[in-house]
């Protein structure tokens, strides 16, 4: 069996990175995706998804290296499930409110701001399916 998701958004805030026990680099950002359209009633509607993503390695060194709050990106991976629903992370906020986390696991990142004097539009890739897997450990090794 085989899934994929590919999502185009904004970064929300500066990448974290950390480094697993075993000494694996992992980087973390939140990309928010957005979506406008017309309600039953006629007025405008803008929503928003957040997504959590998680880039291993190499890929993770990169992203950490050249994604800023508010880059656009292009991310490709795997939904990751929470073990004990099944479904996306579940949390209380401040103010009461539940909300829903979704988490991808990168398999592909490509850089789509583009940097100053770059000829080629900003495209960059971070790294490909093969190289950067995730690791066999599993969740365990996930410092956070």
């Amino acid at each position: 069996m085989y899934h994929t998701i590919i999502i185009v958004g904004n970064l929300g805030r500066d990448p974290e990175m950390r480094y697993t026990p075993s000494g694996q680099a992992v980087t973390s950002f939140s990309v928010a995706t957005n979506r406008s359209y017309t309600g039953n009633n006629g007025q405008p509607v803008k929503e928003t998804i957040w997504f959590r993503v998680s880039a291993w390695g190499k890929q993770a060194e990169t992203c950490n290296n050249y994604l800023r709050k508010g880059n656009k990106v292009l991310v490709e991976g795997r939904l990751q499930a929470d073990p004990t629903s099944g479904g996306p992370r579940t949390f209380t906020r401040q103010d009461g409110t539940t909300s829903a986390n979704f988490e991808v696991v990168a398999s592909q990142i490509r850089f789509l701001t583009p940097k100053a004097g770059d000829d080629d539009g900003g495209v960059a890739a971070a790294g490909g399916a093969e190289e950067f897997a995730h690791p066999a450990g599993g969740d365990e090794e996930i410092p956070f």
